[in-house]
């Protein structure tokens, strides 16, 4: 995460325990630079696939990247996701991971570009070691 991360004297972390117990629980890990957000990790979970929706995400003109499932980028943030259990019909939820990373202070933008694709592959791999997903329904 160095490259993309302002000079600073003091980083804060804040986090709770990566634990996703019900459909839509999320975690946040947000690092601070001298008391100003710098850095944002998101990882929600989803009960079903199609629950996983970016349409937010359109006016940034995200491009794919191979990532997860279907990951995106963005000039300053990324996303993905990864099956943790498929469901097994209309009426019985999986486990659906969905993660988003945000890096808007990075001071060089065009770093971003080529950092984040990487560090959102660690996230997945973190992602499913933490929750006990097997490697193989990653994608």
């Amino acid at each position: 995460m160095s490259p993309i991360l302002p000079a600073g004297d003091k980083a804060a972390v804040y986090h709770r325990p990566f634990v996703l117990v019900d459909d839509l629980d999320s975690v946040t890990c947000s690092l601070d630079i001298d008391g100003a957000p710098t850095f944002l990790a998101i990882a929600t979970l989803r009960g079903f696939e199609d629950q996983i929706d970016w349409t937010s995400m359109d006016k940034a003109k995200p491009q794919p990247i191979d990532v997860g499932k279907k990951g995106i980028l963005w000039d300053i943030g990324a996303a993905t996701y990864f099956t943790c259990e498929p469901s097994r019909g209309p009426n019985s939820p999986g486990k659906y991971i969905d993660l988003f990373v945000n890096a808007g202070s990075a001071p060089d933008k065009g770093k971003l570009q080529r950092v984040l694709p990487a560090l959102l592959k660690q996230f997945v791999t973190f992602a499913q070691r933490e929750l006990k997903c097997a490697a193989s329904n990653g994608n």
